[in-house]
């Protein structure tokens, strides 16, 4: 592993006067799968959407293989407002949409699974491949654009393929199982053809044997796909099992990070999440 990947210089989110991410700075490198683990309300979906352009740091960077994607300082109302960590003073301000960012390598999936729900399992993955559409509206609007389409449809047969929904692809998206739906959102986001996977409490509604599972899926697509993975996760069994660091978030700060190993003994985190085995 080398080179890196994702890289948050002292991050903070103020929502008026609330610090939901204080002065959060993280890397993630090439190859690896890196977990961002604390209790509910810690700050961890937010740091995500900052990541992903949902929302405009406050103050801080963010960069995607040495490119700036969002960086920004507090100003105007908010400058008198602001009470996390040093402020920034940057050059230039910098937001993208979340559009903008996921055709920069970038994709995600979320907490609460957001399928189109009235469309089929072949027509949720497709339409994510739109995104990178070459063909302009005319030509579409023509249907001059039939090789790029057959190719498109080709690539999610073999998609669906891969993950193994290959054999439901006309099936509407809702009525598959739990674990099914999960697997599902993920192949909607390699549709995009990332280089970076952002996975938000992917495990969430499973049962045990449904995350063991997943704890292979995302290793054989991090291996097919040559992606790099932050996830966000509760199921520390999966987080134990997959993850080659975790940062810890708690009170929108970070506390802790390192291998599994160094978190699961580390004090602060077992007091802050972790908790302690009972004698």
């Amino acid at each position: 592993m080398s080179g890196n990947v994702l890289h948050l210089d002292n991050v903070t989110m103020q929502f008026g006067g609330v610090v939901a991410v204080n002065n959060v700075s993280l890397d993630v490198n090439e190859g690896e799968i890196v977990a961002l683990i604390g209790p509910n309300g810690a700050g961890k979906t937010t740091v995500f959407n900052v990541i992903t352009g949902v929302y405009a740091p406050t103050n801080g960077r963010v960069t995607l293989r040495g490119k700036v994607i969002a960086e920004d300082h507090p100003r105007g109302k908010m400058r008198k407002l602001y009470v996390g960590g040093h402020v920034y003073e940057y050059i230039h301000t910098v937001n993208n949409t979340p559009d903008k960012i996921t055709k920069m390598g970038m994709a995600r999936t979320f907490q609460n699974i957001r399928l189109f729900k009235s469309m089929s399992v072949f027509d949720n993955v497709i339409v994510a491949k739109h995104m990178n559409l070459k063909a302009n509206y005319l030509s579409t609007a023509l249907h001059l654009n039939g090789r790029e389409e057959k190719q498109m449809r080709e690539e999610t047969l073999d998609l669906l393929r891969i993950v193994g929904l290959e054999d439901v692809k006309d099936e509407i998206a809702t009525s598959l199982p739990y674990g099914k739906q999960r697997r599902l959102e993920i192949a909607r986001a390699l549709s995009t053809n990332p280089s970076m996977l952002l996975l938000d409490e992917p495990a969430a509604g499973m049962n045990p044997q449904e995350t063991e599972n997943l704890s292979a899926f995302i290793r054989e697509i991090k291996d097919r796909f040559n992606l790099t993975v932050l996830l966000i996760e509760h199921d520390m069994n999966l987080v134990m099992d997959i993850s080659d660091r975790i940062y810890v978030l708690n009170f929108g700060a970070l506390i802790a990070e390192g291998t599994p190993e160094a978190i699961q003994s580390n004090p602060d985190v077992i007091t802050a999440y972790l908790g302690v085995a009972e004698e």
